[in-house]
Order: C-alpha cells, then sequence, then structure tokens
C-alpha cells in the first residue's frame, strides 16, 4: 500500500512536468508569432506593427507601394527565416542524439560545405551549364551536390563498417576537402563570379520566393512527421546506445535514418539561403534546456527555437545597421560562436 501511495506522487509530478512543457510550447509558438510580425513591420522602411497587422487582416486597405513591401518583399524573407531555421534546429537535435555528441549539428558531416561548392561551381561555369535561370541554378546545384556528399559519406562509412563516430569523422574529412575546392574556386573565378560566391557563402534570405518557402516548409512537415515517429526510440537512445537496444530498439538501422533525413534536410534548407551556421546547434540546445530530453517535446521545441533564433536574427540584420541588410550568416555567427565556447568550456570543467 505504502509502495502505491509512493507512486502516485511520481505520476503526479510527471503530468505536471509535461503541462509545463506543454505551456513552453505554446509560449514559444507565441514568441514566433511576435518575432514574425516585427520581422514584417522591420526594415529600410519602417512600419508601425498595428498598421503590419491590420494590412494583413485586410490587405485592400494597403497602399500599392506598402503591399508590396509586405507581400512580395518582407513575407517571402520572414517565412524563409522560420522554415530555414526549422529545418536547422529539427536536423541538429536528432543529429545530438544519434552522434551522442552535444556539439553535433547539421554541418558536422560536411553538407554546408558541399553546398557551398554546389553553389560555386555552378556559378563560376554557368555559362557551360543548361539554360536555366540563375535564380533555381544556383540552389539546384547547390543541392545536388549536397546530396552527392552525403551519399558518399554513408557509402564510405558503410564500406568501412563503421559506427556514428567514423561517420563523424569522414565527415570532417571531407569537410577540409570541400572547403579546399571551394577557395580553389575562389582563386580561379573572376571579380564578378569571386563576389557571388562570397556572397552566398555568407547566407542571405533575400533570394527567398514564396515558391521556395513552400518547398522548405513541405520538406520540413515531411521530416517532422517521421521524426516524431520516432521520438519514443530517441528518448530511449538518449540513455546509451546498449540500453536502447536491449528494449528493442535497433540502433543502428535508426542512426541510419536519422542521417539520411538530416541530409536531405540540410541540403534542401540551405540551397535557397546559403550558408547560415550555428542555428542547428544552438537551438537544440535552448530546447532542451527548457523541456528536457523527451524527445515529443524536445523536437517540436527545437523546430520552434530554430525557427525563434533565425526569425531574431533576421530582425536583427535589418536592425544593426539602419538601411543596409547584414547577410543573416554573419548574425547567426556572432551568436553562435559565444555560445559554442560555453558549451566547450562547461564540457571540459566537467570531465
Amino acid at each position: 500500500m505504502a509502495a502505491v501511495n509512493s507512486v502516485q506522487p511520481l505520476a503526479v509530478q510527471y503530468r505536471r512536468q509535461n503541462r509545463w512543457r506543454l505551456v513552453l510550447l505554446v509560449l514559444l509558438v507565441l514568441a514566433l508569432g511576435m518575432s514574425l510580425a516585427t520581422d514584417l513591420a522591420t526594415g529600410s522602411a519602417s512600419y508601425p506593427l498595428s498598421e503590419v497587422l491590420a494590412g494583413f487582416a485586410d490587405p485592400a486597405s494597403l497602399d500599392a507601394g506598402m503591399r508590396v513591401i509586405l507581400f512580395d518583399v518582407r513575407l517571402p524573407y520572414a517565412l524563409m527565416a522560420l522554415a530555414v531555421g526549422g529545418a536547422l534546429g529539427l536536423g541538429g537535435a536528432q543529429l545530438q542524439t544519434v552522434l551522442n555528441n552535444p556539439l553535433a549539428s547539421p554541418f558536422t558531416l560536411g553538407v554546408a560545405a558541399a553546398a557551398t561548392l554546389g553553389a560555386s561551381l555552378t556559378i563560376v561555369f554557368e555559362h557551360h551549364l543548361p539554360a536555366l535561370p540563375h535564380n533555381a541554378l544556383v540552389p539546384a546545384g547547390a543541392f545536388l551536390c549536397a546530396l552527392g556528399v552525403t551519399g558518399l559519406i554513408l557509402l564510405l562509412s558503410r564500406w568501412h563498417g563503421g559506427g556514428s563516430d567514423t561517420l563523424v569523422l569522414f565527415g570532417i574529412a571531407l569537410l577540409f576537402a570541400l572547403e579546399a575546392l571551394v577557395w580553389l574556386l575562389q582563386f580561379l573565378a573572376d571579380a564578378n563570379a569571386l563576389e557571388q560566391i562570397v556572397f552566398w557563402s555568407m547566407g542571405n534570405l533575400g533570394r527567398a520566393t514564396l515558391t521556395h518557402v513552400a518547398l522548405v516548409a513541405t520538406v520540413l512537415a515531411v521530416c517532422f512527421v517521421l521524426a516524431m515517429r520516432r521520438a519514443w526510440a530517441l528518448t530511449l537512445l538518449r540513455g546509451g546506445a546498449a540500453h536502447a537496444a536491449s528494449l528493442g530498439i535497433r540502433v543502428e538501422r535508426l542512426s541510419w535514418q536519422v542521417l539520411v533525413e538530416v541530409s536531405l534536410l540540410t541540403a534542401v534548407a540551405l540551397a535557397f539561403v546559403g550558408t547560415i551556421g550555428f542555428v542547428g546547434l544552438v537551438g537544440p540546445h535552448i530546447a532542451r534546456l527548457l523541456v528536457g530530453e523527451q524527445h515529443r517535446y524536445f523536437l517540436p521545441a527545437s523546430v520552434l527555437c530554430g525557427a525563434l533564433m533565425l526569425s531574431l536574427a533576421s530582425i536583427a540584420s535589418k536592425s544593426i545597421i539602419p538601411g543596409l541588410l547584414i547577410p543573416i550568416g554573419i548574425v547567426t555567427a556572432l551568436v553562435g560562436v559565444p555560445v559554442l565556447i560555453t558549451l566547450i568550456l562547461t564540457r571540459r570543467s566537467a570531465s
């Protein structure tokens, strides 16, 4: 009887914790909505937030100039920040689990460097490629190269027969090789192509269109559903691979599924915006601090934190220097580097 009474407070505490996690998710959604509205109101031509909200409620009330700025320029920009940030956050959360490494992110496998190489190749050799629009050619090159390098890493790891550590080592080795090839292209490129490569590698949401947003959002939605179906298995994996395997989880198969999904997610997200770092690293850590390791809450929180982080970076990129749009990759790096240093120092002091 006493044992039953001791279990009841634990069950009550567990339900209370879950309710609090749901409250935090709702607060993140509200914060994301406020950030989106602020992003739409911020720019070289600033508008009152109330006027922006009223304009979206009744577009006919806006004059033609403001309607073009809000719906054709700022809306794709702001929505792309949410979609890309959510994709990187979801990818980082799963990688940190399957690789058992708190410093893992979608950039661990060299996918970002591969996307940069693909974009650089299309920029330099654009005149020798099929006659496609420039705004479609560069994302296509980035996407195909990222997927190709991901496939190569997976084949090398399977051929070698190693685990996640081997996979990361192959990724790091290819990362340096890909960066060297990008530098070679920059050395050989003319002034115009060099400028485009450098600008692309800094990360920029300004090339976004609603079509691009819809594509990234669709891939994010599909990958999120797949991730949530694996939420319980991923939670068990946090207790260790041996513990998860003893409970019937096929750890190797789970790891491969996550790696393929994250590679696809990252390749699609970065294909349209260039290199944007640290969101996939920092977002999941913020989510983990808020809701813990239970993945049915941790995964949605990672998506929301990644989206919120990139949305706030979008606002900052337009606000730091009035009238000048700073590449968003610079903003995320300035925020992410101190957090990364803090994580390294924390791990060192704990060891």
